[in-house]
């Protein structure tokens, strides 16, 4: 008996084989900036290697797994396959192999997964740990509270341990989805005011305690320590400091709109990898929020997918507070993408259940 393969496989296979031939021949074309944090985690030169912190336990894990030792262009060949296992276990929409908007924007996001994790990388820890939530989300295996339990659980362990800002997503989720019921004219709209405004409370709070805000401790401390170098083109640099509470609130408006609606990158002409993550931003940001309008006017048959989309739309929110540039911005979203790729085709999964 044949074996009959869907055209939406085989074009999910060949674009696998594609982009791991890029993420192999990243290592030879890319400039030596992009290898920056891959240096650092691959040789610990700073002796830096520990269990708390997002530089500290990706060194130890590359050290433990033995890829350290490896040529970057074979981490590629083993952690790029890694990486397409997970969507296709999360699976394959049947028009895959269609050219739309929505296969475009996946495409590129596949293409940007082979340039930023095709080396020692964060991104492909944050991918792995962000991973269960997309499974509990599509499977519906466990009861709705179980998995807002166990994906808000998972959240502050890694922000506990690797990335402190992530233990922040449930808090600005949680209070999001409170907004979300009350009967504003635009509710989508308006549950992201909200949010943000909840983002800027938390970095009062913390500011009142501490003495700087989040801003001030993320991307200031990134961005003056390169300020005139080469790659401070896309630096994100709001148009008041944000050392006083008005210019945090400024800065965290200022950078969400940058980071997620980015109409001001367009002014990068003549750096095509920026004004193609520009446009690729903005018709995602556009898709993701007709989607979640859509959640939001039947949440009950759409719970998981709006679940979904409160916890993307809450990291969207702390980035644009953490993110010190255009290009640092795409490199995360790498990291988020089995839960961006769930919500663009969350109808697929709909109908396979």
């Amino acid at each position: 008996m044949k074996t009959v393969i869907k055209k939406s496989e085989a074009a999910f296979l060949l674009i696998a084989l594609l982009n791991l031939a890029v993420a192999f021949a990243a290592f030879f074309v890319l400039p030596p900036r992009f290898f920056y944090d891959a240096a650092i985690i691959a040789f610990d030169k700073g002796n830096e290697i520990g269990y708390f912190g997002s530089y500290p336990l990706t060194i130890l894990f590359y050290k433990i797994t033995g890829l350290r030792h490896l040529p970057f262009p074979v981490i590629a060949l083993l952690q790029f396959p890694v990486l397409m296992f997970i969507l296709y276990k999360i699976g394959i929409p049947n028009d895959f192999e269609k050219i739309n908007v929505k296969n475009i924007l996946v495409y590129l996001g596949i293409f940007m997964m082979a340039i930023f994790i095709s080396m020692p990388s964060k991104e492909f820890i944050t991918f792995l740990f962000i991973t269960p939530i997309a499974f509990m989300c599509v499977n519906k295996q466990f009861s709705f509270k179980k998995t807002i339990f166990i994906s808000f659980l998972l959240l502050i362990v890694f922000g506990a341990f690797y990335r402190p800002y992530f233990a922040l997503i449930p808090i600005i989720t949680y209070g999001m989805y409170l907004i979300s019921f009350v009967n504003f004219k635009n509710r989508v709209l308006t549950t992201i005011f909200y949010g943000l405004l909840i983002a800027f409370f938390l970095s009062l709070s913390y500011g009142i305690i501490k003495g700087e805000y989040f801003s001030e401790i993320s991307r200031e401390v990134v961005n003056n320590a390169r300020m005139g170098s080469a790659d401070a083109n896309s630096m994100i640099v709001p148009p008041v400091k944000p050392d006083t509470w008005y210019g945090e609130v400024i800065s965290v408006f200022y950078g969400f709109f940058t980071v997620n609606i980015p109409i001001n990158g367009l002014k990068h002409l003549l750096s095509p990898q920026i004004l193609v993550f520009v446009i690729w931003q903005l018709l995602l940001s556009y898709i993701l929020l007709v989607r979640f309008s859509k959640c939001l006017k039947d949440r009950e048959n759409y719970k998981y997918e709006l679940f979904a989309l409160f916890i993307l739309l809450s990291f969207f929110i702390i980035q644009g507070i953490f993110e010190p540039d255009l290009g640092s911005a795409v490199k995360h979203k790498t990291g988020i993408f089995p839960l961006i790729y769930f919500a663009l085709y969350y109808e697929h999964f709909r109908k396979k259940l």
